[in-house]
């Protein structure tokens, strides 16, 4: 059976932009990993009227429904009374969960008020879905052929509760099994890689094909149904296949969350060590290879060599190169690869140097010109780019282009110089 799930995120703040609905995409993401279709996200206030409205409507047009927040201790957590009331079940009090609340707040060595433990009133029937990463249960339960599940809002206890307690549940409603496999692109932008395939997607059926945009990159996710797990790899196996054929060196890993993540196990099993000078990106490349576990295995360190000053003095970039070709340059991104790759003891060395914006700098530069350069053991190789827009999205495709560089010289493929 195909499902179609609907999210609805209850609260004000969500309303008044005070903070981003990162639960919306996070479930969308996971629901659709399911083979579960999400067609519509709702938010809605604090108000038991809209709130209702918003459930009835919702359960008019799938037969899932998640909602996000509005099950904390407060007056405005309205979530689990509205949702109890439209689909006829009573909230009744739940001694398990008053026991792990009581225990978290010991834990923490919090007193707790007494109504923390409305959180414990949960709806007749349901499915306790214990959190172990807050104080608010989740709840699953199905009432007229919809399944409602109600999540807690904060992201962190979000994201745990899906994948440790909702996807087992959402799994035992589907025949068989969901499998996906997800491809990472780099170099190649959702519009070109989808008018590619186009033809392939709208032909195929099971296992089926979805681009993602990502900042730079895209993702490609195959999604295969069947009996059980190995029937599932079978099918996708061959789609992957002709895929990897015909996009080769565009696909730089399989169910890896990043560059950098695939980059780390294989600077690891060759032994090689990773540094990094940065001028526009100010430290990214080195937060985001940090940011991994065991990163201290390959990465030495980071140069942020924000002023010609620092690039000179750190790392060694000649007065007259600076003052004949800017920092922004490809002598300059050169000569920092080439420092860093000295200077920090290590097997390749990257650099990035641009205009991040808002404006062109003192040389007119305009915003988006960068240059990125790589530092190996048999020579360094600088690739320019012209990215133009917003300063972070300059500052995140550079220190992608970067990664990519290295991942390219680690698998023996061309270097592009843009």
């Amino acid at each position: 059976m195909q499902h179609t799930a609907e999210l609805i995120a209850v609260g004000t703040e969500l309303l008044l932009g005070s903070i981003a609905n990162t639960d919306a995409q996070m479930l969308s993401q996971g629901l659709s990993a399911l083979g579960i279709n999400v067609f519509y996200h709702t938010v809605v206030g604090d108000n038991p009227q809209r709130l209702r409205a918003a459930v009835e409507l919702a359960r008019s047009r799938a037969d899932i429904l998640i909602t996000t927040g509005g099950l904390g201790p407060t007056c405005d957590d309205l979530t689990k009374n509205i949702l109890a009331e439209t689909f006829g079940k009573k909230l009744i009090y739940d001694g398990h969960s008053a026991g792990r609340i009581r225990d978290y707040f010991a834990r923490m060595g919090r007193p707790m008020t007494d109504n923390n433990l409305q959180q414990a009133m949960l709806p007749e029937g349901c499915t306790v879905l214990d959190n172990d990463w807050g104080t608010a249960p989740g709840v699953a339960f199905e009432a007229g052929g919809v399944h409602v599940v109600m999540l807690p809002g904060p992201p962190r206890e979000c994201r745990a509760m899906f994948e440790h307690r909702v996807v087992p549940y959402l799994s035992g409603l589907t025949d068989g099994c969901i499998l996906s496999r997800s491809l990472r692109f780099f170099g190649i932008g959702e519009s070109a890689l989808e008018a590619q395939l186009r033809d392939d997607m709208n032909a195929m059926t099971n296992p089926t094909l979805a681009p993602y945009a990502k900042e730079g990159e895209v993702e490609l996710r195959i999604t295969a149904r069947a009996a059980d797990q190995d029937q599932a790899r079978a099918l996708i196996a061959p789609v992957e296949e002709e895929l990897r054929a015909r996009f080769g060196p565009l696909i730089y890993g399989a169910d890896v969350s990043s560059l950098e993540a695939a980059l780390l196990p294989q600077l690891r099993e060759r032994g090689l060590t990773l540094g990094s000078a940065e001028s526009c990106t100010g430290g990214l490349i080195a937060k985001r290879f940090t940011d991994l576990p065991e990163a201290s295995a390959v990465f030495r360190g980071g140069v942020v060599s924000y002023t010609d000053a620092v690039k000179h003095g750190l790392l060694g970039v000649s007065q007259e190169m600076l003052d004949q070709y800017g920092a922004v340059s490809e002598p300059v991104a050169r000569a920092m690869a080439q420092g860093a790759r000295q200077a920090l003891d290590c097997d390749l060395a990257v650099s990035t140097t641009g205009v991040a914006g808002p404006g062109p700098d003192g040389r007119g530069n305009p915003v988006g010109l960068v240059y990125v350069g790589l530092a190996a053991p048999d020579g360094c190789w600088v690739r320019t780019l012209q990215l133009g827009g917003i300063r972070e999205r300059v500052r995140t495709v550079a220190a992608s282009n970067a990664l990519d560089m290295v991942r390219r010289w680690l698998s023996g493929l061309t270097i592009p110089s843009c």
